[in-house]
């Protein structure tokens, strides 16, 4: 496996993430975050304090958060979202409104889909960039770009964040975040990967990314 290095997008984050920056967001979609409950709620998502000006937590320098060659994925399918996607074999799953998240240790894939308006570079740089920069913990952007996967056209919103604190040891990581944002015949399906920064995911993310199919 190559090394993950996102140019770039919790973690231990939840489901309720992405529907805050849909409130506000061309694709009417919400992103990433840490955890909520019993959900892990994707970075971005809203938080009880401003979040925005914490400090970014320094990256681990042996992170715990490398998907073993070995996994095995296989399919979820959404009846409500019309959506499929391919994901780790045995990953916690959360389901919250519209949100479905998987999540194992420090790693997270996180779906959602509803109605909503064809997503741009320009509409995801004016309305989208801006909400996650208030939503979450110490956001950093790093790039906004234009992909094709199998499912369509989408634009990818890179970034990193600090997940939510350990419940228990208050401790943070520092997360690499991939948002993919994809319109399809009146819905917005927004699929976001979060791992620690420096984990060598790209092959488990390629794999997810390449598998999803929507309505």
């Amino acid at each position: 496996m190559r090394r993950f290095t996102t140019v770039a997008a919790v973690a231990l984050i939840g489901g309720a993430l992405l529907a805050a920056c849909s409130s506000g967001s061309a694709t009417g979609t919400s992103a990433p975050g840490t955890t909520t409950s019993s959900t892990r709620r994707v970075s971005g998502s809203p938080t009880e304090a401003p979040v925005s000006s914490e400090p970014a937590v320094p990256a681990e320098s042996n992170p715990p958060g490398d998907i073993p060659d070995n996994t095995v994925f296989v399919p979820y399918h959404s009846a409500k979202g019309g959506w499929t996607v391919t994901v780790p074999e045995g990953w916690s799953r959360t389901t919250t409104g519209t949100t479905v998240t998987f999540t194992d240790k420090l790693n997270t894939v996180q779906i959602d889909a509803r109605p909503g308006t064809p997503v741009t570079l320009a509409s995801a740089r004016k309305t989208d960039v801006p909400a996650l920069a208030k939503t979450t913990r110490a956001f950093k952007l790093t790039s906004v770009t234009e992909v094709t996967l199998p499912a369509g056209s989408a634009v990818l919103i890179s970034y990193q964040a600090n997940s939510d604190p350990n419940p228990v040891t208050g401790k943070q990581y520092r997360l690499d975040v991939l948002r993919y944002e994809l319109f399809h015949a009146g819905t917005s399906t927004t699929l976001t990967l979060l791992s620690p920064v420096g984990a060598d995911n790209v092959d488990p993310w390629r794999i997810v990314t390449q598998s999803l199919k929507t309505a």
